[in-house]
């Protein structure tokens, strides 16, 4: 019998080889819920990006983690500490990733969203504050 632990892997491969690289035709387009995170491998120093769902909050996004924090892009981003992010039709530069718990995600999220997530049972998340530093925050 499969345990959670072994469907979630399943979910996790499918997802990887099959779903993301058609989720990142659309991710990060003006009408689409998926954003488009640009990422440097921690080892490879080759650039990735990656399709994840990200919610604009007012200092910066904030980004679900329905797998946990052991997935390759977030260790990316922790490593090197920036990142860019491209939401709906737009790409900010974000900087000082920091895990936060559903509690802290929930009181800057809208209610909507922060039911969606609490019905998936998202426990923790991925803040990033635009770095005000860059034009990119700009860019269309």
């Amino acid at each position: 019998m499969p345990t959670n632990r072994m469907i979630w892997d399943a979910v996790r491969t499918f997802n990887k080889h099959v779903l993301n690289p058609a989720m990142l035709l659309l991710a990060g387009r003006k009408h689409w819920y998926a954003a488009a995170l640009r990422h440097t491998g921690r080892r490879s120093g080759k650039t990735y990006t990656t399709p994840v769902v990200a919610e604009r909050v007012a200092d910066g996004v904030i980004v679900p983690l329905p797998y946990g924090t052991g997935v390759d892009w977030l260790r990316n981003v922790v490593a090197s500490g920036d990142a860019m992010i491209t939401v709906h039709g737009r790409t900010y530069a974000v900087t000082d990733p920091q895990l936060i718990d559903a509690k802290t995600a929930g009181a800057q999220l809208s209610l909507r969203r922060r039911r969606v997530f609490e019905r998936f049972g998202v426990d923790c998340f991925l803040k990033m504050r635009w770095d005000e530093s860059d034009s990119a925050r700009f860019r269309q």
